[in-house]
């Protein structure tokens, strides 16, 4: 089996610079690794994320649902197989960005997510997870500076809404240390992304070049 590596923060936070970071220094070095992101990575997948990304004020539900859909098509038709290949892959955001988003954002069930989370991805828990934290200010201020100025559903929501997501993802760490790894995403992006790959190393086994 190969190896799941999960980039997981708030708006603004960088873990996506930095997943591709990681992807691009595995690859130079031989491993085979696959770099995919949530919701997407499927046809359906990519039909959600357009969705999502309308800003056009679904019900909490059904934006669950349609994460939860999401997620089960990209866990059976990419992430499974790739990682019985022997595959490294790198997901931008996974499970715990529905616990922190629509449980700690929103105020949803976090039994209810638990469950669909288990349901899209049964049995499947990343290697690790790396939480890029940055304080909502800096990742709201991030957003607003950059050339897209069309917000999606979760950009243009308030600073307290951030805040809930950001406190979601410390509980989480806090309940399963040992398979998280946070790092400090107002470092520059370089040395981020060096304390990233000290973390990676003892996952890589003696696969790459």
């Amino acid at each position: 089996m190969g190896a799941f590596i999960v980039f997981e923060g708030c708006d603004g936070a960088g873990k996506s610079t930095q997943a591709r970071i990681l992807h691009k220094r595995l690859s130079r070095q031989g491993f085979s690794v696959r770099l995919t992101h949530e919701p997407g990575g499927t046809s359906l997948g990519e039909v959600v994320r357009r969705r999502l990304k309308s800003r056009s004020g679904l019900a909490p539900m059904t934006e669950l649902l349609l994460f939860a859909a999401a997620r089960a098509e990209l866990v059976q038709k990419v992430i499974v197989p790739e990682l019985g290949s022997g595959e490294i892959v790198i997901c931008d955001r996974f499970t715990a960005s529905t616990v922190a988003y629509q449980g700690h954002g929103r105020g949803m069930d976090l039994g209810l997510i638990d469950g669909l989370n288990e349901t899209a991805a049964p049995g499947l828990r990343p290697d690790l997870t790396v939480l890029v934290d940055v304080p909502v200010e800096v990742g709201l201020a991030r957003k607003k500076s950059g050339l897209n100025d069309t917000n999606d559903t979760f950009e243009s929501e308030g600073a307290e809404f951030h805040q809930r997501v950001r406190e979601g993802y410390i509980s989480l760490v806090a309940q399963d240390p040992g398979v998280w790894f946070v790092v400090d995403g107002t470092m520059d992006k370089r040395v981020t992304a060096a304390a990233i790959w000290e973390r990676v190393q003892p996952l890589l086994g003696a696969g790459g070049g």
